[in-house]
Parts: structure tokens; sequence; C-alpha cells
């Protein structure tokens, strides 16, 4: 039962993830699956800055001594890039639920594949 509850972490990661997954895929809202996407994101965040954690680590400053454990940084800069990178899509796809409002006068997905079906080929 140790286990279990030591890995508490990687618990709260399933749970976001999931939660963000179900978002995606039961919502028809585009803003709410933008959302959905984010949470996701987060998780995923949270898994690889967990992952970069050492029990009794240090900053990797090099200092006098035996037995140093230190920190791995490179999960910490790399989601240092993914957080940017996530910003930056979700406005865009913000960016283009606006532009599809506009269009369209709807965000929700079941009207918009209506009006497409409506709508003769082109």
């Amino acid at each position: 039962m140790n286990q279990v509850i030591g890995l508490y972490s990687y618990w709260v990661v399933i749970v976001l993830m999931m939660a963000g997954l179900y978002i995606m895929i039961a919502r028809y809202n585009l803003v709410k699956k933008i959302i959905g996407l984010g949470l996701f994101q987060t998780s995923i965040f949270y898994l690889y800055i967990t992952l970069g954690k050492v029990d009794g680590g240090t900053a990797p400053i090099l200092i006098d001594g035996e037995n140093v454990v230190y920190s791995n940084p490179l999960p910490h800069v790399l989601i240092l890039t993914a957080i940017v990178v996530g910003v930056a899509t979700t406005a865009v796809a913000l960016a283009l639920v606006v532009r599809i409002h506009e269009a369209f006068g709807t965000i929700e997905e079941d009207e918009l594949k209506a009006i497409d079906a409506l709508e003769p080929d082109a």
C-alpha cells in the first residue's frame, strides 16, 4: 500500500490526463475542447517535472564532497520549451475558434458538421 501512496504524483498525472482526454472527446464546444487539451498538456508537464525530481538531490552545481546526488535539469528545461509551445498552440486554437464563430455563427462541433453537410461541394 505504501508503494501506491508513494507514487501519488503519477496518480495525479493519470487523473488529469484522463479528465483532459474525456473533455476533448465528450464535449462538442470548441472552447471546451481547447480547455481539455490544455489540461492534457498540463498533465504531461507535471509527469516530466516529477521524473526530474531526485530525493535528496541538489542543483547541478559542482560542490566538494563525496556521494553528492544531483537533480537532472534536462526535464525542467524541456518543459519550459513545451509550456511556450502549449501557450502558442492555445492562442492559435482560440484565434481559429473566433474566426469559425465569425464565419459560421457557432462554435458547436455538431452544428458545424450540419452546416458543412448542407453546403454543396465546390
